[in-house]
């Protein structure tokens, strides 16, 4: 096995749907590299609903697997299984599936897995060396709110291609971790990365989260000194900076009031179908049937507990002029707050640059650029030498 030759990324935010929502679902698929895009046009003008997705991408999925275009199998296999309704059958039989195509589309690929203990389970983690026989160290990356961490594979081999070794992993509550392992959410995230830390042994690593895996990343490294630069892409720092001043006082009153909160999240659910998504996601991170119980978990993320003082790597925040899931007020309002850190550079990406959307979904190849560029730099500046991720023990 080895590193496979990369394959180009495509460039440009495409209007697959009407649908914000499904718009941008579709698009993860398409700027990973995991779809085709005329299929997905094809596609979308199938979709009149959210309950549409599931049919649609599996039908499509199993049609080119059997042709044996596997790595498009794969991105339409996760499509349908991210709008699969948590706690179903379903839903972990379609991870399964997925997990299987991946496995199969990338089999010539340098990828370990491992199960990295964790409180009672494991964690999913992969493994990638770097290119070539020089490693400028090891960055590990995780995700954010719904993703799977295979995903991110055109992302690894960007980093491995850059001479780091890469550690991807699941924390709990995320994709197999949960569905697999059930291990459910906790945002103090220096635990699972402790874990990964400790199991391969590592003194010294790079950070990458991705999404809200911004925000965790940023507090694992504020308690974790074994991680040595921290990469927040995009940061949260504190959902309630999504709103002017004068309204954060009176939320966090009125999320106190649960039986008021547990109305106000089952009503606005009924009619928003992608609150109902985002809601039902949480709800299956957090095990628990209590709407409550949403408003505390986003709530939770928020810069007392970040503590962004203790934080004092060098980082960077990267970030899309127009991201409607991050925006740049709270990247901005991370940045102020990076006050210990030993340097903070801030990428903001524009429309310009095609690169403007969520996790710059749209032209991941110059995000990669800038991530891989702004690592190497870092890893001139200090030492990210450490042993190199083997075997599981």
């Amino acid at each position: 096995m080895g590193n496979p030759e990369l394959v180009a990324l495509p460039v440009g935010f495409e209007r697959f749907h009407r649908r914000d929502f499904i718009n941008y679902q579709v698009n993860r698929a398409h700027a990973l590299g995991f779809a085709d895009r005329q299929e997905l046009f094809g596609a979308a003008a199938h979709l009149r609903s959210l309950d549409d997705c599931v049919p649609v991408f599996e039908t499509l999925s199993s049609r080119v697997a059997a042709e044996g275009r596997y790595r498009h199998a794969t991105g339409y296999a996760r499509i349908a299984e991210f709008f699969t309704p948590p706690r179903t059958v379903q839903k972990t039989d379609r991870y399964r599936r997925y997990l299987e195509l991946f496995d199969t589309a990338f089999a010539d690929a340098a990828i370990v897995r491992h199960r990295v203990p964790y409180a009672g389970a494991a964690l999913p983690v992969y493994a990638l060396p770097a290119a070539g026989s020089a490693t400028g160290g090891t960055v590990l990356l995780h995700g954010g709110f719904d993703s799977l961490i295979e995903e991110f594979f055109p992302v690894c081999q960007r980093v491995a291609a850059a001479g780091f070794d890469v550690i991807a992993f699941e924390g709990p509550g995320q994709g197999g971790a949960r569905t697999v392992h059930g291990l459910t959410f906790d945002h103090d995230w220096e635990k699972p990365v402790a874990a990964v830390l400790d199991h391969f042994r590592l003194d010294r690593a790079g950070l990458v989260g991705i999404s809200m895996g911004g925000y965790w990343a940023l507090r694992a490294a504020g308690r974790e000194p074994r991680i040595h630069s921290v990469v927040a892409w995009p940061p949260v720092y504190d959902w309630m900076h999504r709103l002017p001043p004068v309204l954060r006082a009176p939320v966090r009153t009125m999320v106190r009031h649960r039986e008021f909160m547990r109305w106000s999240v089952r009503t606005r659910s009924r009619l928003s179908p992608t609150l109902r998504v985002v809601v039902g996601q949480v709800l299956y991170m957090l095990d628990s049937d209590d709407p409550a119980e949403v408003a505390e978990w986003f709530l939770g993320m928020n810069a007392g507990h970040l503590d962004s003082g203790r934080v004092r790597q060098d980082v960077l925040l990267m970030c899309g002029e127009h991201d409607a899931f991050q925006p740049p007020s709270l990247t901005r309002a991370q940045a102020q707050a990076l006050t210990a850190a030993r340097n903070v550079t801030t990428r903001m990406f524009t429309q310009a640059e095609q690169a403007d959307q969520h996790c710059q979904m749209g032209n991941l190849e110059l995000a990669c650029q800038v991530l891989t560029t702004w690592l190497r730099s870092v890893e001139t500046n200090g030492d990210m030498s450490g042993p190199r991720p083997g075997p599981s023990p």
